[in-house]
């Protein structure tokens, strides 16, 4: 997995500060950064945090170019529907050889990697012997139309992997570009950073909140699983370790 963070809104702890102070003080526009110094930041953000005021968090965002993680993680975090997503694209990118992950459960049992290790390849030959006839079809279809041979051939490979990825695998790689503001950054934290989430998403969350702290390290300061800030969210499903968890990303 790789996660980068690609851009951000500049200054956020302070962008965020100002739109605070315009909700509480009678500053107008050309004068509401005047005075917004560290410790007024921090005061704004504290007081933002303690009354659960978020809505001036949203003026600020995050984009981060994700590799390295599954298909399966996809069907999760476009879950988190206030965001923006681009994926790449299992119709237009031809897979063959495609690169896969493997869950570390799986990984840590001899028998279980080398099943794992060698469905991932006969899937990775059938996607392939799939395109191969699909293409065979298509091209003979196209050049019937009026198409070039090279013409032909480019557009029957597209079309082809339109049907043969309906093979690729949940652990098949893919890449994602995501962009959301801090107010859904918080939910999504609060979430996916439980030690209930899924393992994948989990570690992505975690590596996603060590980024942001370190352009906006007030804004995120409380971020984090819900027993970060309060008790655990998860009732009778609770993993019983709030303590070591608050522990964990406090010291992040």
């Amino acid at each position: 997995m790789k996660v980068e963070l690609l851009a951000y809104t500049p200054d956020a702890d302070k962008i965020v500060s100002a739109a605070a102070k315009l909700c509480y003080a009678k500053s107008d526009i050309g004068t509401l950064m005047d005075g917004l110094t560290p410790e007024k930041v921090a005061e704004f953000l504290d007081t933002l945090t303690r009354l659960g005021h978020e809505s001036p968090v949203e003026h600020a965002s995050f984009t981060f170019g994700i590799e390295g993680v599954s298909r399966a993680l996809l069907a999760q975090i476009t879950r988190h529907r206030i965001a923006s997503f681009s994926v790449q694209s299992q119709r237009y990118v031809e897979k063959s050889g495609f690169d896969y992950i493997t869950p570390p459960e799986i990984a840590s049992i001899p028998e279980a990697a080398e099943l794992f290790e060698q469905e991932m390849k006969h899937d990775a030959e059938v996607y392939s012997r799939l395109r191969e006839l699909l293409i065979e079809k298509h091209k003979a279809a196209f050049i019937a139309e009026g198409m070039d041979e090279k013409e032909a051939s480019r557009a029957a490979g597209k079309k082809a992997n339109e049907d043969a990825r309906f093979v690729l695998p949940n652990a098949c790689d893919t890449r994602i570009i995501m962009t959301m503001n801090t107010r859904s950054l918080y939910n999504f934290f609060e979430l996916r950073c439980c030690n209930r989430a899924q393992w994948e998403i989990r570690a992505l969350a975690i590596e996603m909140l060590k980024l942001v702290k370190g352009v906006a390290p007030l804004l995120f300061s409380a971020a984090g699983p819900a027993c970060v800030r309060g008790k655990c969210s998860e009732g009778p499903m609770t993993c019983g370790k709030s303590a070591q968890v608050r522990n964990f990303f406090r010291e992040m």
